[in-house]
């Protein structure tokens, strides 16, 4: 959790705009992404829709899911196939976990955002990047990484805003349009599933201090390990293991943490899903920590609420009925992996993967902002584009499976 939030005063950290440490690098990513992340092989669909996107001038924004910690480096790949480098906004967190990290990413092309309120000079830099459309832009707009392929976070509104501002300023001068690429990020194992999650469910059932369940079926197992970190979470913030459906008792669970925490710092109001509750409490609790305005043992209370924070985000994580019947090998992984990461603070590689990258059809930006209260039409189409490529992938991905021609590309 201390590596997410920063209690240090915000400066905007610019990319480093010359291409020649992207072009250096890039024949070096394909190895980097086995290493680190098991991922074999991408294949790529759509590129020349981003190729006419290009060659028209448009100013283009990229609107990748994010489901894997990979997701930024698999789009510097793409970066490759279409022969441009990209920009991207990333959380100002990662410029700060060291200096060689710091260096390498802003070389990539990545500028800072905060998180914890209203960046006005990164919200500027992305919109003065769609107006000079030197370089298309890559935004994740569920916010965070979700940890689940086939379910998206709702998408955040400054991406819209971004993209609205990119276009006023180019019809001001006549420049053309902003178009938003929808991309879909489909990742696939290639492993044998029981193999490579047992040793997980092993070590977390010995921590639970239970003989490993290896006598039950795989999904049996994951879910008795499921209800079982449930309920001790249930007994720690509530006292006792709840009644009722493991789901139903999440979100109560959710709620039961979230509620006092905004009593405190928000009057009680409750807007948005989890994501965006957390995020108006983040901005509310750090000023003072920035400022030094509070004393030790406040500080360790707000570390506290954080730490209660991202609890809630996690366990909002877990989709309904997610895995699935029949069940499907990559979501039983992805939640796996979801568990190692609460438990050990990272998630260990599963290999070997590999990933389709799927550019969608340009979204035209209006520069018209939609009435204050109703949905913006933008999002909602990158959204539904987004989930129709997401399901039809996946659907491949069984069709193949069921044929027994396996999910390779």
């Amino acid at each position: 959790m201390r590596d997410l939030i920063v209690t240090a005063a915000y400066d905007f950290v610019p990319p480093y705009e010359r291409a020649f440490w992207v072009r250096f690098v890039r024949p070096y990513l394909g190895r980097y992404l086995r290493r680190v992340y098991g991922l074999e092989r991408i294949e790529y669909r759509g590129t020349e829709r981003l190729k006419k996107s290009l060659a028209a001038g448009d100013g283009i924004l990229l609107a990748p899911n994010h489901c894997r910690p990979s997701d930024p480096m698999v789009m510097a790949a793409l970066s490759k196939q279409v022969g441009r480098p990209f920009f991207t906004m990333a959380s100002w967190h990662l410029f700060m976990k060291n200096r060689w990290q710091r260096w390498f990413i802003r070389r990539m092309g990545a500028f800072s955002v905060y998180r914890e309120g209203v960046d006005r000079v990164a919200v500027s830099y992305a919109i003065s990047v769609l107006e000079q459309a030197k370089r298309p832009l890559v935004i994740f707009p569920e916010g965070a990484i979700s940890r689940t392929n086939d379910a998206l976070f709702d998408l955040m509104g400054g991406t819209a805003f971004i993209a609205r501002g990119g276009a006023k300023r180019r019809a001001k001068v006549g420049a053309g349009s902003v178009v938003v690429h929808p991309v879909a990020m489909k990742y696939l194992f290639h492993g044998d599933i029981e193999a490579s999650v047992s040793p997980v469910l092993t070590e977390i059932e010995t921590r639970l201090t239970w003989r490993p369940q290896e006598d039950l079926e795989l999904i049996d197992r994951i879910y008795k390990v499921g209800i079982a970190l449930l309920g001790l979470k249930e007994t720690e913030y509530v006292g006792a293991p709840q009644e009722g459906e493991p789901f139903e008792r999440a979100a109560r669970l959710v709620d039961a943490i979230l509620a006092p925490l905004e009593a405190e710092w928000l009057d009680g109001e409750v807007a948005g899903d989890v994501i965006s509750r957390i995020k108006q409490m983040r901005i509310a609790i750090l000023p003072d920590l920035v400022a030094g305005e509070v004393d030790d043992e406040e500080e360790k209370r707000r570390w506290r609420q954080f730490e209660d924070m991202y609890l809630t985000q996690q366990i909002a994580s877990f989709p309904p009925e997610y895995i699935g019947d029949p069940p499907v090998r990559e979501r039983i992984l992805e939640t796996v992996e979801r568990f190692d990461e609460d438990i050990t603070g990272t998630a260990r590689i599963h290999a070997p993967m590999s990933a389709i990258v799927e550019i969608g059809p340009a979204i035209e930006v209006s520069t018209e902002r939609p009435p204050n209260g109703e949905p913006d039409p933008m999002l909602e189409e990158l959204e539904a584009s987004l989930k129709s490529m997401l399901a039809s992938l996946g659907d491949e991905a069984q069709a193949r499976r069921a044929q027994g021609g396996g999910t390779d590309p």
